[in-house]
């Protein structure tokens, strides 16, 4: 007997942005995963948990938020044993992913752990999406290109990609954001550059990249940005 392992996008923070379907599995669970940085509360459940059956159990996962990648494998590595053992038992388990659980979502990293498992994914608004709808730019118009970069890359990769799209969005920006300011304003795409920080959540903040003072770093962010003079998408 083998239970079902249900990956279910929460979407960026609003709990009104969960889709239909993600209700449902949330509710439908006997068992609810979640994510969480140690003694900090998760994201996730704080999006879904009006959903949870008051008889499902809740089952937490502290992530450590390293630079180093072993201790967040070696968390992933015994979930993904523990979540194994659950559905071998029959249980249904649903996994909180925050956004979406395949762009850039936690969920991912049971998926190559459990290649033989039941499991169904259901996707949820990206922060990509929800930033540009709180913004209310589009994120690319007509013929333009969109880049989706991970500020960690070094430098010379960020402006080799940048030089090559009028539109980009910049996330994972957190302790990088004075070097990628430097890197937009060297490709010219810092003019329009908006950063939102929490998009979607009551501590939703919405800035121009110009008025950021040196010292200033907002650590849960995404930058968009296009380049050139005109108006975003006109």
């Amino acid at each position: 007997m083998s239970g079902t392992l249900t990956l279910v996008g929460v979407g960026p923070g609003d709990p009104e942005l969960l889709t239909l379907k993600a209700v449902n599995a949330i509710g439908a669970a006997d068992i609810v995963v979640y994510p969480q940085k140690p003694d900090e509360a998760s994201l996730a459940l704080s999006i879904g948990e009006a959903h949870i059956s008051a008889n499902a159990i809740r089952l937490p996962i502290d992530v450590p938020m390293k630079v180093e990648r072993e201790p967040a494998q070696m968390a992933y590595d015994q979930i993904g044993k523990t979540i194994s053992d659950l559905l071998a038992a029959g249980k249904s388990v649903a996994y909180l992913c925050e956004g979406d659980p395949l762009f850039y979502g936690s969920a991912m990293y049971l998926l190559e752990r459990m290649p033989t498992a039941n499991i169904a994914i259901i996707p949820g608004i990206t922060s990509l999406t929800a930033t540009a709808s709180v913004v209310g730019r589009p994120l690319a118009a007509r013929n333009e290109t969109l880049k989706v970069l991970p500020a960690p890359l070094d430098s010379e990769k960020l402006i080799a990609e940048l030089s090559q799209t009028q539109s980009a969005a910049i996330i994972k920006v957190g302790r990088h954001f004075d070097r990628v300011r430097d890197v937009l304003v060297q490709t010219g795409h810092a003019q329009n550059a908006i950063v939102v920080e929490h998009a979607t959540q009551a501590r939703q903040k919405i800035t121009p990249l110009a008025d950021f003072a040196k010292d200033e770093r907002p650590y849960f962010s995404t930058i968009l940005c296009y380049k050139g003079d005109e108006a975003w998408g006109k």
